[in-house]
């Protein structure tokens, strides 16, 4: 991905909480002299090398099941969020109307090397963090114990677990840094009142750290 420096960002922490906030990742891979992309959530767990490892699980008839047997090389790319900026928003328009129209988003890339897990306690712990973190917000959370054991069991049948070591770990955030202060307060109280809420404070977070 092309990355300026004045986008790049690899704060390790930073970079894992988005991630769990915004869990629906595209996993790349290469095999057999084609590309190919899956859609999976994923959860980031922080306790494995410099930046982490990403779980998640798939059908066994899922052609990746076969491709990530043998360790493969993939690409995680999480998009985190996305705007048009009208050039109605910059302050600098009304200056000198020397602005044009762009894109601010936030997206993050993660390399790494993926195996299958089969281990059914593995698999099912997978499963239960995983149902467990989507259905906080639910009025009476679903639990995997709330379906019958010999059906879950079944049903595990059909699947494998995922596991990929990140090996690089970085994020393009292209939220105006290349702009004035003014432009940047001013594009973010656009944001926010279109209920970019996230766009909006990233955007003052990471203007404020570059200017200290």
């Amino acid at each position: 991905m092309y990355l300026p420096p004045h986008f790049e960002e690899r704060r390790v922490d930073l970079l894992h909480d988005l991630v769990k906030k915004y869990p629906f990742g595209c996993v790349v891979t290469y095999s057999n002299g084609e590309l190919d992309a899956n859609h999976l959530p994923f959860e980031v767990v922080s306790d494995k090398g410099n930046f982490g490892k990403l779980l998640a699980h798939i059908s066994r008839q899922n052609p990746l099941a076969e491709v990530l047997k043998n360790d493969s090389d993939v690409l995680v790319i999480f998009s985190i969020d996305d705007v048009y900026i009208s050039p109605n928003w910059y302050v600098g328009k009304f200056e000198h109307h020397k602005v044009v129209p762009t894109w601010n988003y936030v997206v993050i890339h993660a390399k790494g090397k993926a195996r299958i897990i089969e281990d059914e306690k593995l698999l099912r712990g997978i499963l239960a963090r995983l149902t467990r973190e989507h259905e906080s917000n639910q009025d009476f959370p679903w639990k995997m114990t709330d379906a019958p054991y010999d059906f879950i069991s079944e049903r595990m049948k059909h699947i494998v677990g995922i596991e990929i070591e990140i090996t690089d770990l970085v994020g393009k955030f292209k939220l105006s840094q290349n702009r004035t202060k003014n432009d940047i307060s001013s594009i973010a109280m656009a944001l926010d009142s279109k209920g970019k809420s996230d766009l909006s404070s990233l955007m003052l977070n990471i203007s404020n750290i570059q200017e200290t």
